[in-house]
């Protein structure tokens, strides 16, 4: 049987690579860990996972075909815990850089329902902030 530890990565296609990368480091807080930009990978530091951005037009990224666009996303969502959700400044941290966060909301996940805003990233990535469960 195998059993489920963690996501160790997701993996993003992408078409603007600076954009992104200065989204997820400067919104999110991650940091660039490793970048093979021969092949178009630049791999982020999410806790204990990481976030891959694969450029389209460079080898890794051309072969999952078509850049994702309006009508179709590379995934309908992720979600990242966060240690805790202090909705007031998360959403002032948000506003500060210029994103928009959609409504708060109790919702189910891993380790049970709790505190959950969902954003977008600038390519249409949906991303879901999950807080810790109320006991």
């Amino acid at each position: 049987m195998i059993k489920i530890s963690a996501i160790d990565h997701i993996v993003l296609r992408v078409v603007d690579v600076e954009a992104m990368i200065a989204f997820y480091t400067t919104v999110l807080g991650c940091s660039l860990e490793r970048s093979e930009p021969e092949q178009g990978l630049y791999q982020l530091r999410a806790g204990s996972a990481l976030i891959d951005l694969v450029a389209v037009h460079l080898p890794l990224g051309q072969q999952g075909g078509c850049a994702p666009g309006k009508e179709g996303r590379n995934l309908d969502h992720f979600c990242l815990r966060i240690e805790s959700c202090d909705e007031a400044s998360l959403r002032a941290h948000l506003r500060n850089l210029g994103v928009e966060a959609g409504p708060s909301t109790q919702r189910y996940g891993a380790e049970g329902r709790g505190p959950s805003i969902y954003i977008g990233d600038p390519e249409g990535n949906i991303i879901e902030f999950k807080g810790p469960v109320k006991s």
